[in-house]
């Protein structure tokens, strides 16, 4: 039993990365119709980011963390404004130009950091905490809780802001937003701007649990992306629930079948999607949202 939860924590700190990767997506998504395959590497660029920040600069992490995305949030919004004539226009060059923004970012990453990677030692030396005979990775109570402030916030930022409510009215239909005169480039380039954020801030916390390398992306774009689809692709508590449940899946398949684990959890998200096509929360006609 002691195993049981200490893998289920694990799993949930790991799928919390994975919820802010998949919100990335769904926010995007949902203001653009568009998916960005550029969002893996940026997830990449942030971990570098921050820790570069926090090893090399000697940032307390949170601050590290805040300058990864910074630094991000200006990369979303170039990729924003140098896909936007094509909004509307050529929607398939989009989908292309960021596939090839993610192999620039990463060219990039192996200019600058090298190939082989990093370490991140972990912000909270503390030991394990004892929690009912439960050994519990300080660490991992952390990176819960900074994720689920950061989805709190968005949640709150759409639902109460007017920038928020004008990104929604931009997902919910593009001309009569353009009608009632919201600037719609801008909306997107918000949006951009904060999925960005979002993998930046899970970029960094994913740094002590994982190594940090620039094939990295591939990895943690992939599993977001398929946290987006299980959840319901544009919706946001959809990511929620979609990350916690992979890094759960995850973590046990890693546990029982080591080598094996990535292939489990395919295999189980595969089955889970054709019995439900469209996502835990998604619907059965997709608009440009």
């Amino acid at each position: 039993m002691q195993v049981f939860f200490q893998t289920l924590i694990g799993g949930l700190s790991l799928g919390a990365v994975y919820a802010l990767v998949a919100m990335g997506f769904s926010l995007v998504y949902r203001t653009m119709g568009l998916v960005n395959f550029a969002h893996g590497d940026v997830v990449m660029i942030g971990a570098y980011v921050a820790s570069t920040f926090y090893m090399s600069a000697k940032l307390p992490f949170a601050l590290a963390i805040v300058a990864a995305i910074v630094v991000t949030g200006l990369i979303g919004v170039i990729i924003e404004r140098v896909l936007r004539p094509l909004e509307n226009k050529d929607f398939d060059l989009m989908l292309i130009g960021t596939i090839g923004f993610g192999i620039v970012l990463e060219a990039v990453a192996t200019l600058i950091w090298g190939a082989t990677g990093r370490a991140v030692p972990s912000p909270v030396p503390a030991a394990p905490l004892d929690i009912f005979g439960i050994r519990v990775r300080t660490y991992n109570l952390v990176v819960l809780a900074i994720a689920a402030l950061a989805m709190v916030a968005l949640v709150l930022f759409l639902q109460r802001t007017k920038r928020g409510a004008a990104m929604q009215a931009v997902a919910m239909d593009y001309e009569a937003a353009t009608a009632v005169g919201i600037h719609v480039g801008r909306s997107n380039a918000l949006s951009f701007s904060i999925g960005a954020g979002l993998a930046a801030l899970g970029g960094g916390l994913v740094g002590p649990l994982l190594y940090v390398n620039a094939s990295m992306g591939g990895s943690l774009g992939i599993k977001g992306f398929a946290a987006a689809i299980l959840g319901g692709f544009g919706s946001i508590p959809g990511a929620i629930l979609g990350g916690l449940a992979i890094g759960v899946l995850d973590s046990f398949s890693a546990g029982h079948f080591q080598g094996y684990s990535d292939l489990v959890t395919f295999l189980v998200f595969t089955v889970i999607i054709m019995v439900r096509p469209t996502g835990v929360f998604g619907e059965r006609t997709v608009n440009r949202a």
